[in-house]
């Protein structure tokens, strides 16, 4: 008997360590694609780094001594070699348009895109999951009907042009909200940023309205930006549980006398988790491509409107290292997904 219990908890662990094994190798032969792809596109680039170093009129020694200075004349594995070892010291080169790294300029801007998209997750989440509840409560009923069009409508206006449209209502028209930057004129100059967070830093400052003031330039971006992925959310979510309402051990609980909500939220929904840490989590990776054009539009400084000023600039190593740490936010937020899945889930271990 002390044998068998041995065998079925070695088992039980054994097969959550499989999964995560699983996950980890493929999250590491993913990464080691994007690392390939990246280097790739640096090394077939049309912008020539050396020539936009030195100018046209540069002389041809100058020319060459810039291209061994970048290591362009390198044969391609050995530059692929040199490129993952300055990746692993953090190097990712500098910035041709403003001369400084790009790894400490990525480190000033990524905490506003990422405190601006997980808030955005989290309002968007929370509100889907609830009209995803109400909806599959009654299905095919006006609730139902009314939350279906409001997804169709979050999922189908470009979010650009709806931020344009808010701007001009509620900032420019009614003076409901903040305007463009994170901060008011008077606070934006005065209040340090260790955190690069500015709900945090801007209450942790103490400064009387700094941190209403970044509420209200936060609230109108947020919004937008969790409306752009809560149609997604919603709609994938209620699907997911008017599947589940057809099993068997929903008609037990029937049967026992439970009522609807009480099945849907006590017994349902939990059986749903799967499905939806994988919604969330692909409307995370589309929030922080959201996020370009939402900091773009609200003049926010976050790495999606770094992105948008390197391409304006042809700036090559700023291009790379941005499109580097969204694509490895992105696997990063993928595999520990699919992981919580496979543990959560046993039919895929």
């Amino acid at each position: 008997m002390a044998a068998h219990s041995l065998f079925n908890t070695s088992s039980g662990i054994a097969a959550p360590l499989r999964a995560i094994r699983n996950s980890l190798l493929s999250l590491t032969l993913t990464l080691a694609g994007l690392l390939a792809i990246t280097f790739v596109m640096s090394a077939f680039s049309p912008i020539d780094p050396a020539l936009q170093q030195v100018g046209d009129h540069a002389s041809a020694a100058t020319y060459a001594q810039a291209r061994h200075a970048l290591d362009l004349d390198a044969p391609l594995p050995e530059r692929f070699g040199h490129y993952l070892v300055r990746l692993g010291h953090g190097d990712l080169g500098l910035s041709t348009a403003t001369g400084q790294p790009v790894a400490a300029e990525l480190r000033e801007v990524f905490p506003a895109t990422f405190e601006l998209s997980t808030l955005a997750l989290l309002i968007s989440a929370i509100t889907g999951i609830g009209l995803a509840l109400l909806s599959a409560r009654w299905p095919g009923g006006w609730v139902d009907s009314v939350i279906r069009v409001i997804s169709l409508i979050g999922s189908s206006v470009p979010i650009f042009w709806l931020g344009l449209v808010s701007l001009a209502l509620f900032y420019a028209h009614w003076h409901w909200a903040g305007g463009p930057g994170r901060l008011d004129d008077a606070y934006e100059y005065t209040i340090d940023m260790p955190t690069g967070l500015v709900l945090i830093d801007s209450w942790r400052s103490g400064m009387p309205g700094a941190f209403d003031s970044a509420i209200k330039h936060m609230l109108l971006p947020a919004l937008l930006l969790a409306s752009y992925v809560l149609g997604s959310i919603a709609r994938l979510t209620r699907t997911s549980l008017l599947g589940e309402l057809h099993q068997e051990y929903v008609t037990l609980a029937r049967a026992k006398g439970a009522g609807q909500s009480w099945i849907l939220v006590h017994h349902v929904l939990p059986n749903c988790m799967g499905p939806m840490l994988t919604v969330i989590a692909l409307a995370y990776t589309s929030l922080l491509q959201g996020a370009v054009l939402t900091e773009t539009v609200f003049a926010r400084p976050g790495i999606g409107r770094y992105l948008t000023n390197a391409l304006f600039y042809g700036d090559v190593p700023a291009i790379l290292g941005a499109t580097l740490v969204l694509g490895v936010a992105f696997i990063l937020i993928n595999g520990i997904t699919d992981m919580l899945v496979r543990l959560l889930d046993p039919r895929l271990r």
